[in-house]
């Protein structure tokens, strides 16, 4: 069975950095994009960051510009998102999702175009 798996999640203090990482199990992952998505308390899940099955093509939300950075090692069947300067404002549950890209630097950032979902892990920013 596939799944997505994210870890790294935590209690940071402002100013504080996280690295989370998304690890791919059963899918064939040279053939994925991953998106980063995240649900603050209250508030609607939002896109954060998205990156092409390649690696070279990647995209962030403006609140997270300059702070946030994706990659991936596809040896490890592996997306990272190193997220830096945390905020309060930061505090979610961040998901990992996957969609089968057929083109080498498509981005698939946006809730609908996701095919599976991990079930998330808890960042939370507070001093």
């Amino acid at each position: 069975q596939s799944q997505l798996v994210e870890s790294g999640g935590g209690l940071v203090q402002p100013g504080g950095s996280l690295r989370l990482s998304c690890a791919a199990d059963g899918f064939t992952f040279d053939y994925l994009a991953i998106g980063w998505f995240r649900q603050g308390p209250g508030k609607e899940r939002e896109g954060v960051s998205c990156i092409s099955k390649s690696g070279a093509s990647t995209h962030y939300a403006d609140s997270v510009k300059g702070r946030f950075t994706i990659s991936r090692d596809n040896s490890k069947n592996t997306v990272y998102l190193q997220m830096n300067s945390l905020k309060p404002e930061d505090t979610a549950v961040y998901y990992c999702a996957a969609a089968r890209s057929f083109l080498r630097e498509a981005l698939y950032c946006h809730e609908g175009d996701m095919e599976s979902w991990g079930k998330g892990t808890l960042v939370t920013v507070s001093s």
